[in-house]
């Protein structure tokens, strides 16, 4: 018999701080045989399914979505969903962290409105990031729930093939599993619950032994989101299983042994203001030295165009440094109409958030990056010896390439500065030291001082004051299971 599963989804993560809206275009959508075929999905080969490709759109981290970019998407996926109709199963692959304008579970009406076109005995399965927020909503329409179990994610493959592998053999077996889930009033940044650092190290690695547990397919914790002011925000355990008992007890220990730690939650690097951390910078007899920029990272949902590092090392005067990268695509545009070898007046900074600070300096154009699409384009220019890549669009620069593809090699320079929180599986490794400066930004790692106007309340670290007991929580798909 041959197996017919429907894949799509949308993955991205929002902050409600930033006034930067994500648009259709902030978008890189998935459709068909492109799906398919991309990296991530590959994977998807195995004799006796047809897998039927639908839409996957996929952005880095940002402000809040757009709604008519949200409802555009949506309809499309559930066009497409209706036309593969009749279906075996569903695979979606989420985040978690999506916030559209004008809604508070932007997943749960997402995946309630594909349960509604699947019908009631079409087994869903969901694949998430471990800093994804998690309602009953969501939990109602799902039969099987995968999350990232590191941070940096170095598993996000592994972990759609959990997702998938669950669904397929629910298909084979015919034995159907439910969800417990256990909501823990707690909300911390990644860069306090890196699975690099204890005690996230340990109650991660503690989840495999839950797998174990006959009964027991799938165990997970998931930190939440802590940038999105909106009431579903918290940490919680989620079990995929197919014994209740079994699902319950799993599900509140993890759920407990999280609340147990949450005050030994701390940074991973070595963590202080800009000013101390560029101190030290300046002292360090090793190289490179990396700084991470974290209140504007663009993968935890920072902007990305704040300019207050390079102001700082411009007066300084701290020659050697690299900046990768600032998004500013005026600034880019300047550069490309000025040519390589250019000195010109140039304003870097501000361009997509009016709050964020800017910088008035004479900058020598160095290099030129020109793929095609204007909004692809890149330039690095150089000012008092301090070299600054700039960006058309909002993007990271976490990995050796980004930097080598303008003959920039990380490993050699005296000081490189990143937006990121901390650091990649690619530059943490070479960092002599790595530094993190809790600079201002739309992700303010102060999040004790976050504007709470409609987190849910008590929540640790807001109030610190209350006591805790977890208690497991079922999907309503699994009332009658035993």
């Amino acid at each position: 018999m041959t197996f017919r599963i429907a894949v799509g989804g949308i993955h991205t993560e929002c902050s409600t701080s930033s006034p930067a809206l994500m648009q259709i275009e902030d978008f890189r959508v998935l459709r068909g045989m492109d799906l398919l075929e991309a990296e991530y999905f590959n994977f998807l080969r195995k004799e006796g399914v047809e897998h039927l490709p639908l839409l996957h759109a996929r952005a880095v981290p940002g402000g809040p979505v757009s709604r008519h970019t949200y409802d555009a998407f949506k309809s499309e996926f559930l066009s497409l969903l209706r036309a593969s109709l009749p279906l075996d199963g569903l695979y979606l692959a989420m985040h978690g962290a999506m916030n559209v304008e004008g809604m508070d579970d932007a997943e749960g009406d997402w995946i309630s409105a594909a349960r509604e076109v699947v019908g009631p005995d079409v087994p869903i399965a969901a694949s998430y990031d471990l800093h994804g927020n998690v309602t009953q909503q969501i939990i109602d329409q799902l039969d099987i729930f995968a999350a990232y179990r590191t941070a940096p994610h170095i598993d996000v493959r592994e972990t759609m093939i959990r997702a998938w592998s669950m669904l397929v053999e629910t298909l084979r077996t015919g034995i159907r599993p439910g969800i417990a889930w256990a909501p823990v009033p707690v909300l911390l940044p990644g860069e306090r619950t890196s699975t690099e650092d204890e005690p996230a190290r340990r109650l991660y690695a503690a989840l495999a032994d839950h797998d174990s547990i006959d009964g027991i397919l799938d165990a997970n914790l998931m930190v939440g989101y802590v940038w999105a002011d909106e009431p579903r925000g918290t940490a919680c355990a989620v079990v995929t299983a197919t014994d209740r008992i079994a699902a319950a007890k799993a599900v509140e220990a993890i759920a407990q042994s999280y609340w147990d730690a949450r005050e030994e939650f701390h940074f991973g690097p070595t963590t202080a203001s800009l000013d101390e951390v560029l101190d030290l910078a300046e002292q360090s007899q090793t190289t490179p030295v990396i700084l991470a920029d974290s209140g504007d990272n663009p993968t935890g949902g920072g902007v990305g165009d704040r300019a207050d590092v390079l102001k700082a090392l411009i007066e300084r005067g701290f020659a050697g440094a690299v900046v990768g990268g600032i998004t500013d695509k005026p600034a880019v545009e300047a550069c490309f109409a000025a040519g390589i070898g250019a000195t010109i007046s140039l304003r870097i900074g501000g361009s997509l958030d009016p709050a964020s600070p800017s910088v008035q300096t004479q900058a020598t154009v160095r290099r030129l990056d020109d793929p095609g699409p204007e909004t692809e384009r890149q330039a690095v220019v150089e000012i008092s010896g301090i070299t600054v890549i700039l960006a058309a669009r909002r993007r990271p620069y976490h990995n050796l390439v980004d930097f080598q593809r303008h003959s920039i090699d990380p490993r050699k320079v005296r000081l490189l500065v990143v937006k990121s929180g901390y650091l990649s599986p690619e530059l943490a490794p070479i960092a002599k030291p790595n530094l993190m400066a809790l600079t201002d930004g739309v992700i303010n790692q102060d999040i004790e001082r976050l504007v709470n106007r409609r987190r849910k309340q008590p929540s640790y670290p807001f109030q610190k004051d209350f006591e805790f007991q977890a208690k497991a929580r079922f999907s309503s798909r699994w009332t009658n299971k035993t």
